[in-house]
Order: structure tokens, then C-alpha cells, then sequence
């Protein structure tokens, strides 16, 4: 059994002329994932038989739809293809498999005719189309308070709420375990995925939040700017519930808000106030603030502007004092040491005696010392006549001794 493309017109009364059945893809709405063809008799077919796609019939391919031909719970045609196709009961299956590529034939060959339909006929075909559209506006919320952890505040209970869309991965696992032994004309997602699955899917999304906030380092109020990154950490969590079991994988997930409860709350301004008075640059521009607040205040103070000011100064120098201890908290002590006054080691002291070299110390200690004695000079004028003395011990004229 096989297809071929048909180049003809889509108009029902050429398909009906020229062949003997044509099955076409019903409307699906909003909430649909797969729905059982509708098989067209044409006028050519007089004894039409239920349940059986005759040779040479047409079967259409809309955009976005994935067409499948189960016999008794086998997929025996694939096409994701959009187009019209005769079908060949003669020839091999033909796959058309659009942009699912191998994986889906490898699908279809593993699930082989594992199911069957329950209290059918030995012979039943049916064309089912598979919707490859996303399935949006699915609503979610937190009815309770859930925890998240955060690198900064640690544990947080938060409530959110938002929508998250799923679209079909793999439509041969979809039509094996959705049609199986309960084939239906009409499968929609809520009928799928009901009121159970909303609740482990807010569960597990409490935890995908706190993987994708621990993988970027980020505070839960950026959550909602990666939603590519919880979508995928979604159908991670959701492997076994969602992609193996139906073939359905999450496709975005936007949270509309995310809310601390007043207990966490109350944490995160704890922290955030501790964390501005541990940082020197929140200090400064806290200060500059309150400095510019208490200007305007002692302008306009009741008991004068001086009075005011006076107030505003002895506040600051408190608050000074306290941003200092603050700011000193957590430091290392320090060996305390002399610090000299500015200017002093330029400063002339006679009394202090400068360090002498080691050499000139060695050097005198090393030259003995020489007593040198003082002679006594005499004048040179006689102080008795005045007479020049000539540097002898008596005066020439008058005698006189002169040493």
C-alpha cells in the first residue's frame, strides 16, 4: 500500500467524479489533536463499504496536519506533507514525513501492530489527521503557595500563574496510545490531559523555575524574561508523562506574575536592607540622599534655619560615626604604627644626631688619635710703645714681654 501525489483540482465534484472515494481533513478546533477523516463517496462508487479505503481513492493533506492510514491499530501510511495523494493499494508504503525526517518512520516501525481496535471488523481502515499546530492558551496557576529556591534570599514561597502551549512531537506515538484499543473520531487535548495534568504540571514547574534560576544565577523576579529555557526543562521533568507517553512536547511557557507571600516578603526586605548597608557605595548615595532631605528640612524648620542646621549637623555626625563602624566591620586589624605629623621629617632639630655611615665609623675607629698642642701667638704691636713685634717674645724697642 502506498501514496502518489495527484495533481488535480480540489473542488469536491472532480474529486467525486474521478475517483471513487475522497477523504478530506474535518475542522479542528482550538482544543483538537487528532480527528478521524471524513471519507466522501463519489459518484462513481456505487456500493461504497464502510470502513475500507478503496484503491485509486484520494485522500487530501491540509498545511499543519499530519495524515495517517491505520488499518485494525497499524499505521500503514505517513504523510506531513500538504497536498492531494491516490492511494495505491498495490505498491509499497510510501512515508512522506515532512520535517519529522527518520525519527518518525523509526516510530512507526517500532510500534508496528502492537493495538488494535476493540470490537471492530477483521478489516478496518481509517484516515486520521493529527493537528501540528501549538495548542495555546493553556492557563495555568499556583492555588496554593509553592517554594522556590533563590541564590540570594534562599527558600521562597511564591504564587504565579500564566499560559503555556504543546504541540504534537510525534504523532505516530500519539495516535498508538490515544487511539489504541478506544478509537475515537475526535481527540482533544483537555480530554488527554485533564485536570490531573494541570496540577503536576504547576508542580513541576516549581521546579523547572528553580533549575533555570540556578542555571543563570538570576533572582526569581527575572523568571519570566526565560521561558525558552523553562520549556525545555519542562519536557525534561515531563518526559515520562508527556513526550513518551502521548508524544507531546511544551513549546513555551510565559509567565504572566510571579508574587512573594508577606512571609517572604518580609525576608527579601530584611536582606535587601542588610545587603545596602554592607556595601561602602549604597552607604555614600543613602547619605547623599538623607543629607539633601535634611537640607530642605532645616530650611524649613519651625525653630529657625540655624536651629535646624545645628540638629542637621550633630545627626550627620552621628550617622557618619555609624556608616564608619559599618563600614569597618569584617576588616582585618592592622599592627598599629607611628604615622608622623605632616611636615616633620623636614623639619630642622639640632638635638637629634644623624646616623653616621659605617665606613667613616670604621674608618675613626680604626686612626689613633694625635694630641695636638696649642701654641700661643703673640700680638703684633708691642701693647707698652706700639712698636711692630715681628713675632718675637720681646719688644724690640722697649722691651716688653709679648708671650
Amino acid at each position: 500500500m502506498g501514496l502518489i501525489k495527484a495533481f488535480t483540482s480540489s473542488t469536491s465534484k472532480v474529486l467525486g467524479d474521478e475517483f471513487k472515494e475522497y477523504v478530506s481533513c474535518p475542522t479542528m478546533d482550538k482544543d483538537t489533536l487528532l480527528v478521524r477523516g471524513e471519507v466522501h463517496h463519489g459518484e462513481g462508487n456505487k456500493n461504497p463499504s464502510e470502513g475500507i479505503i478503496t484503491n485509486g481513492s484520494a485522500i487530501m493533506v491540509p498545511e499543519s496536519t499530519a495524515m495517517m492510514i491505520v488499518e485494525n491499530g497499524k499505521i500503514l501510511e505517513f504523510s506531513a506533507e500538504a497536498g492531494t495523494y491516490t492511494f495505491d493499494s498495490g505498491s509499497e508504503p510510501s512515508i512522506f514525513t515532512g520535517g519529522f525526517g527518520k525519527g518518525i518512520i523509526e516510530s512507526i516501525k517500532k510500534i508496528g501492530s502492537r493495538t488494535s481496535f476493540g470490537g471492530q471488523t477483521a478489516q478496518d481502515q481509517r484516515v486520521y489527521y493529527v493537528n501540528l499546530r501549538a495548542i495555546t492558551g493553556n492557563k495555568f496557576g499556583s492555588p496554593q503557595p509553592k517554594k522556590i529556591t533563590d541564590d540570594k534570599y534562599g527558600m521562597l514561597e511564591v504564587t504565579f500563574f500564566g499560559e503555556y502551549a504543546i504541540k504534537v512531537d510525534d504523532p505516530a506515538v500519539l495516535v498508538e496510545n490515544v487511539i489504541g484499543s478506544n478509537a475515537s473520531d475526535v481527540v482533544t487535548f483537555s480530554s488527554v490531559l485533564g485536570d490531573q495534568f494541570k496540577t503536576k504540571f504547576v508542580e513541576k514547574l516549581t521546579q523547572a523555575i528553580t533549575v533555570v534560576m540556578r542555571m543563570h544565577k538570576i533572582p526569581f523576579g527575572d523568571i519570566g524574561m526565560y521561558g525558552n529555557d523553562i520549556s525545555n526543562e519542562m519536557n525534561n521533568l515531563l518526559q515520562e508523562d508527556l513526550v513518551t507517553k502521548y508524544g507531546i512536547k511544551i513549546s513555551d511557557v510565559a509567565i504572566g506574575d510571579i508574587n512573594l507571600t508577606d512571609e517572604s516578603m518580609k525576608r527579601v526586605n530584611k536582606i535587601d536592607d542588610a545587603t545596602i548597608f554592607s556595601d561602602s557605595k549604597l552607604q555614600s548615595g543613602l547619605m547623599a540622599e538623607a543629607s539633601a532631605e535634611a537640607l530642605k528640612n532645616a530650611a524649613s524648620n519651625d525653630s529657625g534655619a540655624m536651629m535646624g542646621f545645628m540638629g542637621m549637623n550633630m545627626a550627620g555626625n552621628a550617622g557618619a560615626n555609624l556608616m564608619g563602624a559599618v563600614g569597618n566591620n569584617g576588616e582585618v586589624e592592622k599592627e598599629e604604627r607611628e604615622v608622623p605629623t605632616p611636615g616633620s621629617l623636614f623639619t630642622k632639630n639640632e638635638d637629634v644626631e644623624l646616623p653616621k655611615k659605617k665606613e667613616e665609623t670604621e674608618e675613626k675607629e680604626e686612626t689613633p688619635k694625635t694630641e695636638v698642642k696649642e701654641e700661643k701667638v703673640g700680638p703684633k704691636f708691642c701693647p707698652e710703645c706700639g712698636t711692630p713685634t715681628n713675632g718675637g717674645n720681646f719688644c724690640v724697642n722697649c722691651g716688653y714681654k709679648l708671650k
